[in-house]
């Protein structure tokens, strides 16, 4: 899994807390909380607050121990990719065994206690959540296709379904049309990233679709799965979990996705260098803003509907 090189890194202190924190990837579980708990909430099934309180907060242990064993298989190419240098692991501050065993404990932790705080569709769910980031995505797909981002999206997409389902102990057109919504985001989300961290990937080997098909195929993607994205998202606001103020802002952060995909297909390498690749930076940046204002608006809809004001 990794080379001599990085198996004889010494850790020469205690690590520390702050360490074993940045092994769950807490920006990456900013994420998960939120879908979730927008999941939770958009659920028309009412939740006790101590169950929905305990419910989230291992939502986040699990994804956090999703982010700790992406770390330690990953612990070779994120040592020689520029973004990733300074993680615990290839910074040298944790051991890929400490790793190991803490993202193994924490997975079973978060699984059987969701299980007993909720139930046990909920818990599968992460379990299976787990799993998929881990093993499909991480150890299989990520150095074996272009298409790595594209099906291991789903892990990210799952957690508003394991809210849904913590409520209600199901699943539902509702929680898959969140589900949807957060898969057929991601990947322009990272061909953005990897067009202007393309040497990122080359170092490491990793088959990103600017590595193996080039930035041209790259940028030709992310205007597809944008229109597609679109189409979704602007759909998504007349169905149950829309209502007018979801479909307001739906209506205005896609147009403004599509003109940022736009302008990232009409661009070649010359224009992008020039700039240091200002348009997809900045598509980059909307695409975070993206995600967390269209679950906003779900969850401002699911509020007033509650009160009888949202909804159609």
């Amino acid at each position: 899994m990794s080379d001599a090189s990085l198996n004889s890194v010494s850790v020469e202190r205690e690590a520390s807390f702050g360490d074993f924190f940045a092994l769950l990837k807490p920006r990456v579980m900013t994420l998960v909380v939120f879908t979730a708990l927008v999941g939770l909430l958009a659920a028309p099934t009412p939740v006790h607050p101590m169950i929905a309180f305990a419910s989230i907060l291992f939502i986040a242990i699990g994804g956090g121990a999703s982010g700790a064993l992406n770390m330690w298989w990953d612990a070779d190419i994120d040592a020689v990719m520029k973004r990733t240098q300074k993680r615990p692991i290839p910074a040298g501050k944790i051991t890929e065994s400490e790793a190991l065993s803490f993202g193994v404990a924490l997975s079973g932790l978060s699984v059987i206690m969701l299980g007993l705080a909720a139930n046990w569709v909920a818990g599968a769910l992460l379990g299976f959540t787990i799993f998929f980031y881990v093993v499909i995505y991480t150890m299989w797909l990520k150095r074996w296709t272009p298409q790595n981002i594209v099906i291991g999206g789903a892990a990210g997409a799952f957690p508003p379904m394991i809210g849904w389902a913590v409520a209600t102990g199901g699943i539902s057109i509702e929680s898959v049309l969140m589900f949807c919504l957060t898969f057929m985001w991601t990947p322009p989300h990272f061909w953005a990233l990897a067009l202007f961290m393309r040497k990122d990937y080359d170092n490491a080997g990793v088959p990103m679709l600017t590595v193996t098909h080039g930035r041209r195929a790259t940028r030709v993607h992310i205007l597809v799965y944008t229109l597609l994205l679109a189409a979704l998202a602007i759909g998504a606001g007349f169905t149950s979990i829309g209502g007018p103020v979801y479909l307001l802002t739906a209506v205005v952060l896609n147009a403004l996705f599509i003109k940022g995909a736009w302008d990232i297909f009409r661009r070649d390498e010359v224009m992008s260098e020039a700039d240091d690749f200002k348009a997809e930076r900045g598509f980059f940046k909307l695409s975070l803003l993206y995600l967390f204002l269209h679950f906003g608006a779900i969850l401002i809809e699911a509020v007033l509907q509650r009160f009888g004001l949202g909804g159609w």
